[in-house]
């Protein structure tokens, strides 16, 4: 069912880290084809993307305020509250992460700072898929909601109940019935309905994924490239079997592609582990899903907690888990992870719901490289300074020196003539 591999050499971390290939390449002229006909077409080619893909015939594209109204009124009070709470902390969590304005006199007379300026029109795609990712709603448009976007546009094909409630409790501005790569065709070139966005949000499966970084090179923004989910738990003794299980298929439930990894350095919790996941396994309504991302997984018996720093430092995970002693001084040493869940009692689903931090983050080793989702995500930083006269004669000289000796004399111009 999975790879278990015994004190592998520290030669092969490399190939153990590399994950089920995304075959991007050969999407490419369907993604293309795509984006043309919604910009050829635009607000009819998504009608007609949609009768074939999803066997539904719609007229209007976007949801009117009252039908918002109407299907988020029919989420359970329970659920309302529970969505409510995890506002609450992703609210919080994002809003402490606002730049606090900080002017440096870099030499005397010369005063440089920064800004955020927010992103005007962000777009947010939501799969419609096997699993309704209203949480994903909260965790992408509560951050625009503070960053102060003007315009938050929403696609999604799905309908629970949830997500309407999602988007109008996050201030989500337009919400759309469209899905698939068409949807981040229109929100990147715009439709007769459909604003065209500045940056693009989201998760979704391998055209969704192969539309954004096609879309990207068209030189709109994107949150990040983006893989299928995964996991890694580090365990050593002091770990208990069923809490690792249980996190590495919540992971795995996601779908046929996720990837889930465990590293121990203990074989007795390698073992009782793998035992664990084949009885939680079995109870599982999402079982079948599972059981087909395990086939892409690994476990892993490593012989110290160096050899498995280096490891997960290699691998660099979307998630890991750390269910070992001092879990923060073992944290201190890992440089590459998106998002860090330390000690036993820290699932991973805490994450991905309501703890407050992100669940929007790097996969396939881009957390080697990129962050999580974050309040930053949605702004622009702006550089502004300051310069007095005596300030310009403080640093003009240098300047002068700079510019001549790189042959640009109009930028060593431009210093003279306000020190003559």
């Amino acid at each position: 069912m999975f790879s278990i591999l015994k004190f592998p050499a520290q030669s092969t971390f490399k190939q153990i880290g590399t994950r089920p290939s995304l075959d991007s390449q050969s999407l490419d002229a369907l993604i293309k084809d795509v984006f043309e006909q919604v910009k050829s077409g635009g607000d009819q080619a998504l009608r007609d993307f949609t009768l074939k893909f999803e066997q539904k015939d719609i007229s209007a594209l976007a949801y009117t305020p009252k039908e918002i109204s109407t299907k988020a009124a029919l989420v359970p009070q329970e659920l309302q509250d529970a969505i409510k709470l995890a506002y609450k902390n992703i609210f919080a969590f994002h809003d402490s992460q606002k730049l606090v304005e900080k002017r440096i006199e870099t030499s005397p007379g010369v005063v440089c700072w920064q800004k955020s300026s927010p992103i005007e029109r962000v777009g947010i795609y939501i799969p419609g898929g096997t699993a309704p990712l209203f949480s994903t709603i909260l965790m992408l448009a509560i951050p625009a909601k503070i960053a102060g976007c003007k315009e938050i546009v929403l696609c999604t094909p799905g309908d629970h109940p949830a997500l309407f409630y999602a988007a109008q409790l996050c201030g989500v501005t337009q919400m759309f019935k469209i899905g698939g790569a068409q949807a981040i065709a229109a929100m990147a070139q715009g439709t007769e309905s459909i604003p065209a966005v500045y940056k693009i949000f989201g998760p979704g499966n391998q055209y969704v994924t192969a539309a954004k970084m096609f879309a990207n090179r068209m030189g709109i923004a994107i949150d990040m490239p983006a893989g299928p989910s995964e996991v890694a738990v580090f365990a050593d003794k002091t770990a208990n079997p069923a809490f690792i299980a249980s996190d590495l298929l919540s992971q795995a439930e996601h779908g046929h592609d996720s990837q889930v990894v465990l590293i121990s350095t203990s074989e007795q919790i390698l073992n009782e582990s793998i035992a664990e996941i084949q009885k939680q396994l079995a109870e599982l309504p999402r079982k079948e899903f599972a059981a087909s991302a395990l086939n892409n997984s690994k476990f892993i018996l490593l012989k110290s907690n160096e050899e498995a720093i280096e490891l997960l430092n290699e691998y660099g995970a979307e998630h890991l888990i750390l269910a070992c002693e001092n879990p923060e001084d073992f944290a201190d040493a890992i440089s590459n992870a998106g998002s860090i869940f330390l000690g036993h009692f820290t699932p991973e689903s805490a994450g991905d719901y309501a703890s407050g931090t992100n669940h929007t983050l790097p996969t396939n080793g881009f957390a080697k490289a990129y962050s999580g989702v974050n309040l930053d995500s949605f702004v622009k930083k702006i550089t502004l300074q300051a310069i007095s006269q005596a300030g310009l004669a403080n640093i003009g000289p240098s300047i002068i020196q700079m510019a001549e000796a790189e042959s640009l004399q109009a930028h060593a111009n431009a210093i003279k003539i306000r020190l003559s």
